[in-house]
């Protein structure tokens, strides 16, 4: 039997901007992607993050905001409230986008963590579009992908405690689009490094 024939994954660095912790009682405002590079059976391919990118600011769902979630981003609630798209044109617009970045691979979101953004993307992509071209499972969670390579629990993983060499020279601005673009680097950079040393075996316990 022939082996089955596995697509390359296109991995999108994607950031929201939101206005409170979970989708539904609050909004997504600002929604930033880039495509960080290609991994097929030879490796991972970079590819400048500023060529293929998508930003839109969204009209809110709800009135109801937390406003320590709202000053992270920066944004005026206002402006997106008068002159936000609307999301189920929003998110239309960028499910075309990431298929037609993708076509002949598979699409795999990627964030810096994964956990918040993928939450609020996959909510607003079944609740505005009915569909996900990420499937329900397609995101790589870059924490986690540090925290394997480094050989560090999971919780003992920052930014600030990676080598500088991984990090993006660029700002994290809180702008959606500008750290999109900033965590495709620091993806691609992810990909390259070969991880910690491994430590040597432990010798065998003499017997007694």
């Amino acid at each position: 039997m022939s082996a089955r024939r596995v697509k390359p994954s296109l991995y999108i660095s994607v950031d929201i901007e939101a206005d409170g912790p979970i989708p539904g009682p609050y909004s997504m405002l600002s929604l930033g992607a880039a495509v960080a590079g290609v991994q097929d059976g030879a490796g991972f391919t970079a590819a400048d993050p500023e060529q293929r990118s998508f930003y839109r600011e969204l009209r809110p769902i709800s009135e109801d905001f937390v406003p320590e979630a709202l000053a992270v981003s920066g944004l005026d609630r206002a402006r997106p409230a008068a002159e936000g798209a609307e999301p189920a044109v929003a998110l239309a617009e960028f499910a075309t986008w990431v298929r037609e970045v993708s076509a002949g691979a598979q699409p795999v979101m990627c964030g810096y963590p994964a956990s918040y953004d993928w939450t609020f993307l996959y909510w607003y992509l079944i609740r505005f579009t009915g569909s996900s071209p990420f499937g329900h499972s397609g995101c790589l969670d870059m924490k986690t992908l540090y925290a394997t390579k480094a050989r560090l629990p999971l919780r003992a993983v920052a930014k600030g405690s990676m080598p500088r060499a991984l990090l993006s020279r660029r700002r994290h601005t809180h702008h959606a689009l500008d750290d999109a673009i900033e965590q495709a680097e620091l993806l691609a950079n992810l990909m390259k490094w070969p991880g910690a040393a491994a430590s040597p075996p432990a010798p065998p316990a003499s017997s007694p």
